[in-house]
């Protein structure tokens, strides 16, 4: 098929050839889909509740089950007649009649980093339930196969991930680099936003170089570069020539470079969304719409269970709530994420941007159905344990249905009652509202053939 990617040599490899051949070479644009149904989006903001956020303490709470079930909280009526959310939500209800609750997403991977692998990757890790280091034969992340398809962004990046890289427990998870596709596909990374300009990613030139300068030292780059051409199976190579372009690409691009500045935005706003890694990951996840980035992974929490050794940081409080998930959800996490997930979306929704931005919440799974005591784990109030058999996520924009339920779990939120949707089927979600077909295959640099995404597009968000 014509929009399919057959090319295996990478962007820089291509203007190398061209720089000794005398031929043009046009980088392909995106690859539209074939008609999935799925309404278009110009951005999608995908975040990721690191650590698997329980379903019954925030968007599938069971009032009406035993208390050793529905757990300490109580829950509340939301702006949508019939539809309960958490009762340590209260800003989020009142904007219901903006998203879709989704309550049976499902899979069956039980430990983080596999599971986190799941959740970015959308294919189960070879140790299903285990928490492997990154390996370079990963596949790779959903994020940089898909700036592997689309090309490269005339929006300064294709992929961007915000406060990460998602630690779990104590490493990062594998699954959120370009693993087998080699270096110049991983997303772009921005870390820790809170220590003020001096952490937000720096564009400027050194003194005595300008662009006239930088572009002419590209040049004689690309032309010694078409003297390597024969050597693209050099791993190593590829990868310092590919991120290499991708940065002489971002000091071209002043639009981009801006999306960086927080100090633009008024302090009003900025304290709307928080100033904390959270809040001003958000906050940088809006400017980067704004800046035409098309896909954006905002890590809330890049620590997935750090209470354990710093429980009295709120900046380490993680979604893994073994134990003490009642304190720890009460005083950190569901203030924090009430304020800043609400923060994001009636921001999007007053700039006019959230008919054209898809945003998507979730975790890597969701929490047992039974409050229990872990003896193994720090703490001395009950918590849940993992638990992948149904979980939640929340959808809004570009065309998903306000104020809609899709999917439903037991009376226990133990296990889907209706259609079951997996992180396989959120990333064909992805790719068709981002208009590149969901089915359709990449290569790597071996010329060995992937399919983009192994699911289908959950077209009930949109009726």
């Amino acid at each position: 098929m014509p929009e399919r990617s057959t090319h295996t040599m990478n962007r820089r490899h291509w203007m190398a050839s061209a720089a000794g051949s005398g031929i043009s070479v046009c980088w392909p644009g995106p690859v539209k889909s074939v008609e999935t149904g799925i309404p278009r989006a110009k951005s999608v903001i995908v975040v990721f509740l690191n650590g698997g956020a329980s379903q019954l303490e925030t968007f599938d709470p069971k009032p009406d089950a035993p208390r050793e079930i529905r757990g300490e909280f109580g829950s509340i009526a939301s702006a949508v007649p019939g539809t309960f959310v958490c009762e340590y939500l209260p800003r989020l209800a009142r904007l219901a009649d903006r998203y879709t609750i989704v309550r049976s997403m499902s899979h069956d991977d039980t430990d983080h980093g596999s599971a986190t692998y799941l959740a970015l990757t959308g294919r189960y890790h070879a140790r299903k339930s285990s928490n492997p280091l990154p390996a370079p034969e990963d596949h790779p992340a959903f994020a940089a196969a898909l700036k592997r398809v689309m090309g490269p962004s005339r929006n300064f990046d294709t992929s961007v991930t915000v406060n990460g890289p998602a630690i779990v427990p104590e490493l990062p998870a594998p699954g959120q680099d370009a693993g087998l596709l080699g270096r110049e596909y991983d997303p772009f990374l921005v870390g820790d936003l809170t220590g003020g300009p001096s952490s937000w990613p720096s564009f400027d030139l050194p003194i005595g170089l300008n662009l006239e300068r930088l572009r002419s030292r590209k040049t004689m780059l690309e032309m010694i570069e078409a003297n390597h051409v024969q050597a693209s199976h050099n791993k190593i190579l590829n990868d310092m020539v590919g991120m290499q372009g991708r940065a002489m690409d971002l000091f071209e691009n002043p639009a981009g470079r801006r999306a960086f500045d927080l100090s633009a935005e008024p302090s009003a706003v900025v304290e709307r969304y928080g100033r904390h890694r959270s809040g001003l990951a958000c906050l940088l996840a809006r400017r980067l719409v704004e800046a035409g980035v098309p896909l954006i992974t905002v890590i809330w929490n890049h620590s997935g269970r750090g209470q354990d050794r710093l429980p009295d940081d709120p900046e380490a409080q993680g979604w893994d709530t073994h134990n003490d998930l009642f304190e720890v959800m009460r005083q950190h996490l569901l203030p924090r994420f009430d304020q800043t997930f609400s923060a994001l979306l009636e921001d999007l929704q007053q700039r006019n941007l959230l008919d054209q931005t898809l945003v998507l919440c979730l975790g890597e799974f969701g929490r047992a159905p039974r409050v229990a005591l872990e003896s193994n784990f720090a703490g001395a109030m009950p918590g849940r344990k993992h638990w992948a058999n149904v979980y939640s996520m929340v959808a809004a924009g570009a065309g998903v249905s306000r104020g809609a339920v899709l999917g439903a779990s037991d009376k226990f939120a133990a296990y889907p009652t209706t259609e079951r949707y997996g992180p396989w089927d959120v990333h064909a979600t992805v790719a068709a509202a981002l208009g590149v077909d969901p089915a359709m295959e990449y290569h790597d640099r071996l010329a060995r053939p992937f399919r983009l995404t192994l699911g289908q597009p959950i077209v009930g968000l949109y009726r």
